[in-house]
C-alpha cells in the first residue's frame, strides 16, 4: 500500500464502523414504509394533475373555446407535480449528503 492509502485506511474503517453502529441504533425501515413513500410521490404528482383537469373542465364549461383547457391544465398540473417531487427528492438527497459529511473525521 502507498503511504497515502495507509493513512486513509483507518479513517475509512472508522467511518464504516460509525455508520454500522448508527444503523443498528436507528429503527428498521419496513417494506410498508417504502410502499408509503411511493404513495407520497404518486399523490404529489396526481393531486396537481387532477386539480388541473378539474379547473380545465370548469373553464371549458364556462367559456367554450377552440382550445382545450382540460388538456393544457392537465399537462401543467403534471409538470407542477413532477417539479414538486424533484424538489422533494433533492431535499432528501442533500439531507443524506449532509449526514454523511458529518460522519467524516477531520483530516489532521
Amino acid at each position: 500500500m502507498t503511504d497515502k492509502r495507509q493513512k486513509k485506511f483507518p479513517d475509512e474503517v472508522g467511518s464504516k464502523e460509525r455508520r454500522k453502529l448508527r444503523a443498528e441504533r436507528e429503527p428498521k425501515i419496513s417494506a410498508g414504509y417504502g410502499l408509503g413513500l411511493f404513495g407520497v410521490v404518486g399523490w404529489s404528482v396526481a393531486i396537481p394533475t387532477l386539480l388541473g383537469v378539474m379547473l380545465g373542465v370548469w373553464i371549458d364549461l364556462r367559456w367554450p373555446s377552440p382550445r382545450s383547457w382540460v388538456l393544457m391544465l392537465l399537462i401543467g398540473g403534471l409538470g407542477l407535480g413532477c417539479v414538486n417531487v424533484w424538489l422533494w427528492i433533492e431535499r432528501q438527497r442533500k439531507k443524506i449528503i449532509k449526514e454523511r459529511e458529518s460522519e467524516q473525521p477531520d483530516d489532521h
